[in-house]
């Protein structure tokens, strides 16, 4: 069955079992995968497509062979593609007591899968397309108006136009600034364009990274593609705080639980899923000792900075530069 997504709220969906949702609005297709789940009280279990490829039997028994004891599961099954129809194909005749939920990229109309989860009475197969600008135009308003932050057209329609169609990226992009804003009640226009990956330069976040990360190269190519001002100095300073406070918390949390990928999941608010690579890196360079030093340095270079504003530019590229090549075994 053919469900679109604008109907989930008035569509009786939670007799079905089986879920097909594919497309290329990822933001849209995690916010159609949290209603679902909202339907049932299930543990959630998750695999992408390659593990399930990669272990069919395993799969296959951890589905079939459950007693009657066990407790019901979401299976969500993300990225996945065409090649995943030899699996969930096997289920669809069964009476499974579970919940599946697939998450596909783009599939055509020849598609196998989506033409036969099409045909069933037992899935429900909802499609997703790129947002318009309006839509996200809105998305970002409610945003900023529950935050109690001021903010302009002409800002909202910047994050609307350059989202290409995905409210995923608006909702990447929204977080950082709400991270960033803190305490402030208003965010310019120029903050926008520095803080996301919204412009066409890197961003103030993907800087902080690349140092964090001692990517040398990166850090160098984001320095010298990026006109950074005065101003900017004091944005990718307070950047620099969040994200060092942000390891520090995973830091502790990995040292309870002697599990960085744990720490990461369990991280609350969570870490969107494109940027836990780079966070498990710098967690696996930065000891509690040496972050901490770092955190109390950048606490010293914010006054400097303040006391020498004209200088502002110069000090925190030398100070970037500093990071990336000091030894975090004994960092000072």
């Amino acid at each position: 069955m053919i469900v679109k997504s604008y109907e989930i709220k008035n569509k009786e969906i939670s007799k079905f079992k089986l879920f097909l949702i594919y497309g290329e609005n990822e933001g849209l297709k995690n916010d159609i995968i949290k209603r679902i789940k909202n339907n049932y009280s299930f543990k959630e279990v998750k695999y992408e497509e390659a593990q399930v490829l990669s272990n069919k039997l395993e799969f296959y028994n951890e589905i079939n062979n459950r007693s009657l004891f066990d407790e019901n599961k979401t299976y969500l099954i993300e990225r996945c593609s065409e090649k995943i129809s030899e699996i969930i194909l096997e289920f669809i005749d069964k009476d499974i007591e579970d919940l599946m939920i697939i998450n596909c990229g783009i599939l055509e109309k020849k598609s196998k899968l989506r033409s036969i989860l099409e045909k069933s009475d037992k899935a429900v197969v909802i499609p997703t397309y790129k947002d318009n600008s309006q839509s996200l135009v809105q998305i970002a308003k409610k945003f900023f108006v529950e935050k109690k932050i001021s903010v302009s057209y002409e800002t909202l329609n910047l994050l609307a136009n350059r989202c290409n169609g995905d409210r995923g990226n608006l909702d990447s992009e929204l977080l950082k600034i709400s991270n960033y804003l803190i305490d402030k009640k208003t965010i310019s226009l120029k903050e926008v364009y520095t803080l996301t990956n919204l412009s066409e330069n890197y961003s103030a976040f993907e800087l902080v990274d690349a140092s964090l990360s001692k990517n040398l190269k990166k850090t160098q190519e984001i320095l010298n593609e990026n006109n950074y001002t005065q101003e900017d100095a004091f944005l990718v300073l307070r950047v620099f705080l969040m994200k060092t406070k942000k390891i520090l918390n995973l830091l502790e949390s990995v040292g309870r639980q002697k599990d960085i990928d744990k720490a990461i999941l369990e991280y609350k608010p969570p870490i969107f899923w494109k940027d836990k690579p780079v966070i498990k890196k710098q967690l696996q360079i930065w000891t509690l000792k040496t972050i901490n030093e770092l955190i109390s340095n950048l606490n010293n270079m914010e006054l400097n900075i303040k006391k020498n504003s004209a200088l502002s530019l110069i000090l925190m590229k030398n100070f970037i530069y500093e990071i990336i090549n000091t030894n975090t075994n004994s960092y000072s």
